[in-house]
């Protein structure tokens, strides 16, 4: 018996941080994701592949269902393997009986169809397809495991663009949209060559957080006026008015202050400050400038969002 699914890569518009606080975000899923392919065996155990997009292994684990169904703790095995078994263990605890039978076990092959390092949901896209397959809350066994808000589930789920609030943590409240922007001829995602780490980006956004009810009002009135708005010149004033709130509320300069401080349209982090891609919003091919300052993947609107 052969199982396939399928997740959907993501891209926070607005509400980066103040989306764990209440805030609304504004989410777009996009054209990449992950892939799982899972084949019942006779061993009991799962065999866990994990590919690259180039065909590459990134993970080659082997884990006993008895270690699964066990609380012991385990030694002498890569950070991969931990996290498997820790994920593992707690989709079976959402439900025991996948994992019941004698003798049975699973082969399981993920494939990526982006770079891990675009930082697009390497690790959402695997837990949505480990729910799939468990058939169990996603949003449980995420904050059970790597923890976050969840918005990244909701795009891994759905093929268009969503509002996201994080009203229950198990069942966060989510709102489809269609958005389809006249002027996504003038967005373009500008990918920084390096990947941020996503619990390093929240501790350090909870050291620096105070009372936020104003801020948390602000960032969700912009990205309701993001995804209806069909007027370039606002969306880029949005675009800036959204940077200069989180820079205050993280005591940190803007990606367009501290690298691009000379390009003339709009530029906007997405998701954890400092890394992954940005949105850059400017009414002429900007592919030049940026390939001139040593960032060569910049990806169509079209060509990254569904």
């Amino acid at each position: 018996m052969t199982k396939r699914f399928y997740s959907n890569g993501k891209l926070l518009l607005s509400g980066e941080y103040l989306v764990l606080e209440g805030a609304l975000a504004f989410a777009l899923p996009t054209k990449f994701g992950q892939s799982m392919i899972v084949k019942q065996t006779n061993k009991p155990t799962i065999k866990w592949v994990g590919l690259d997009i180039d065909g590459k292994k990134w993970i080659d684990e082997e884990i006993s269902i008895t270690d699964i169904k066990s609380n012991s703790t385990t030694t002498d095995h890569s950070t991969y393997f931990e996290t498997l078994l820790q994920v593992l263990r707690a989709a079976h605890k959402q439900n025991s009986e996948l994992l019941s039978q004698d003798k049975i076990g699973f082969e399981v092959i993920t494939e990526l169809t982006f770079p891990r390092l675009w930082g697009l949901g390497t690790s959402s896209t695997w837990i949505n397809n480990i729910a799939q397959w468990f058939n169990i809350n996603p949003y449980q066994l995420l904050f059970e495991s790597f923890g976050g808000s969840g918005y990244d589930i909701a795009c891994a789920q759905h093929n268009q663009g969503l509002y996201y609030t994080l009203t229950d943590p198990l069942q966060p409240t989510v709102e489809l949209i269609d958005f389809k922007p006249i002027f996504a001829d003038n967005l373009y995602f500008v990918y920084l060559n390096k990947k941020k780490d996503s619990k390093e980006a929240i501790a350090h956004f909870h050291s620096k957080k105070g009372n936020l009810t104003y801020e948390i009002n602000q960032v969700s009135a912009i990205s309701k006026e993001m995804s209806t708005t069909q007027s370039f010149v606002k969306f880029q004033t949005l675009i800036e008015e959204h940077e200069n709130i989180m820079s205050r509320v993280l005591n940190t300069p803007t990606v367009k202050q501290e690298l691009f401080s000379d390009f003339p349209g709009s530029i906007k982090s997405l998701g954890g400050w400092g890394g992954d891609f940005v949105l850059v919003a400017h009414e002429q091919d900007p592919k030049h400038y940026f390939q001139e300052k040593g960032y060569n993947t910049i990806v169509n609107y079209c060509d990254m969002i569904l």
